[in-house]
């Protein structure tokens, strides 16, 4: 059986249609046995990918830009999207069905700081008229220390994806309360990459393959089911909880059934990064974006 070894830079329930492709039986359908790894740092991608040793990674189109601000070209050229909007979740303290962003002036928001999170948050208190340096943001590290930073009771408000806010809410610590993806609306927001040589070979087009009838399993089928086929990748995580996230992400309409990246939201995170000052100007859709393997 063909191998292919496909790399996360995060591991999430965002993640799912790729999960279900490796999980699901999707490649073994295609002959091929999906090896699943998640990254130590983002420049272990990277490596992978120039070196061979990676086939597929889980990554964003972000990823490319700082080699692009430097006048050169990433190793790493997208090729399809996995999801089209951000899918970080604010939780709150208690319930608050009647939450507006202005509520959050003032208080302590565990914020993901990494790169991408950071940037997509800002923007989206852009969007709904709030400043970064109205909330007291707190950087606790990782996405696991945020967590358990937020258990130890620091912090109003933990933006974290899922399961981990319905994990907590599961267990009464949390509540869900805002989307920052609904404000920022569709945007490139993480995406499946490669090797530009890769994606010449008959093994991209039998992923993609996999890849287009997973993701339609993961956006038509029950949350119940799907949860079914990603649980083992979350132990820890009640059943509950997971098919909840599942279903949250399906309604949300993270997983659209386009696959392949459009310009539009391309141009959206464009938006994000400059304002957030991580690029100084609009890099070209055609150095980061691919067109899927097999697709005309």
């Amino acid at each position: 059986m063909d191998q292919c070894q496909v790399m996360v830079t995060r591991h999430s329930a965002f993640y799912t249609p790729l999960l279900v492709t490796i999980g699901g039986g999707f490649l073994a359908a295609e002959e091929i046995e999906g090896e699943f790894s998640i990254a130590e740092t983002p420049q272990d991608v990277l490596a992978g990918i120039h070196g061979g040793s990676v086939q597929v990674a889980q990554s964003a189109v972000s990823a490319n830009f700082g080699a692009l601000e430097r006048g050169k070209r990433s190793p790493l050229v997208h090729f399809a999207q996995i999801n089209e909007r951000d899918g970080f979740m604010l939780a709150a303290r208690g319930p608050d069905e009647s939450f507006t962003w202005d509520k959050l002036e003032g208080k302590k928001v565990l914020v993901d700081h990494a790169r991408q999170p950071i940037a997509m948050f800002k923007y989206a208190l852009h969007k709904e008229g709030m400043e970064f340096d109205a909330i007291e943001a707190i950087d606790a590290g990782s996405p696991q220390a945020m967590e358990q930073a937020f258990r130890n009771g620091q912090g109003d408000y933990v933006h974290l994806q899922g399961p981990a806010p319905q994990q907590l809410a599961a267990e009464g610590i949390a509540h869900p309360v805002a989307w920052p993806g609904k404000s920022i609306g569709p945007v490139a927001f993480s995406s499946l990459a490669a090797s530009r040589d890769w994606l010449k070979r008959p093994q991209a087009e039998s992923f993609m393959r996999a890849y287009r009838r997973a993701r339609e399993f993961a956006i038509e089928m029950d949350s119940d089911e799907v949860a079914s086929v990603v649980g083992r990748y979350f132990n820890g995580i009640e059943r509950g909880a997971l098919i909840e996230t599942v279903k949250m992400y399906q309604g949300l309409g993270c997983w659209s059934p386009r696959v392949r990246i459009s310009p539009e939201s391309f141009d959206t995170t464009l938006d994000v990064f400059l304002r957030s000052g991580h690029i100084t100007k609009r890099h070209a859709y055609e150095h980061v974006v691919a067109k899927p393997p097999g697709e005309d």
